[in-house]
């Protein structure tokens, strides 16, 4: 019998899931949580096989999640449930330590057979996470070159592209998964070693350095 968790902030959607597992022979959920914080309260409780994780969720995101969940108990996989197909939260999220990664709109029969593969000790990615996995490492979008510009870290860049695009501090911090402080700090350090006075020159740099179109 393979033992799940269901961690997602929408109390309809782990309805769903749980209606829909309810009738598999091998598999049984026996624990829910809304978010991070739930989810380890419920770990010292209950020692569930594999954790079905939501990304977007209260507080603590699934991301933060699996990495608390995977230091604190290594043998518990974690299959990625999530509606963002975006490279980036599946490349944040197998960094983190999940197993695999299946979108919201999967089918009965694929969400069974991820559940099953990744019990096994196996990884699991739908075909179109593949498809996004593959082009990532093929092609990733990687900082465009300073052009002889300040030299920034890799964080540097994502913060100044960011501010670029118009993204206040509090959206910032969410694409990034960081705290707001960290977002101002970041902010400041751009400030003052790019010798910029305000946002508009970070934008005028950015543009001038290819960091943005």
């Amino acid at each position: 019998m393979i033992n799940i968790l269901i961690a997602d902030d929408h109390k309809v959607f782990r309805e769903g899931i749980i209606s829909i597992l309810e009738d598999v022979e091998d598999i049984t959920v026996i624990a829910e949580a809304a978010d991070g914080r739930e989810v380890l309260e419920r770990l010292k409780e209950v020692q569930p096989e594999i954790i079905l994780m939501d990304i977007t969720m209260g507080d603590t995101n699934g991301i933060d999640t699996t990495k608390l969940v995977k230091a604190a108990y290594p043998n518990i996989k974690i299959l990625a449930l999530s509606m963002h197909s975006e490279s980036g939260y599946i490349v944040k999220m197998l960094e983190a330590g999940a197993s695999g990664y299946l979108l919201k709109d999967a089918g009965k029969e694929e969400m069974e057979n991820a559940i099953r593969v990744v019990a096994k000790g196996n990884t699991y990615y739908s075909q179109q996470v593949s498809s996004i996995i593959v082009q990532h490492l093929t092609n990733p979008n990687k900082p465009k070159a300073d052009k002889g510009g300040v030299p920034l870290t890799k964080r540097e860049v994502e913060v100044l592209r960011l501010i670029a695009n118009e993204y206040s501090n509090p959206e910032i911090a969410k694409e990034l998964f960081i705290s707001i402080r960290t977002v101002d700090t970041h902010r400041r350090n751009l400030l003052e070693k790019l010798q910029a006075k305000n946002t508009a020159g970070l934008v005028r740099y950015a543009i001038k350095h290819g960091i943005v179109e």
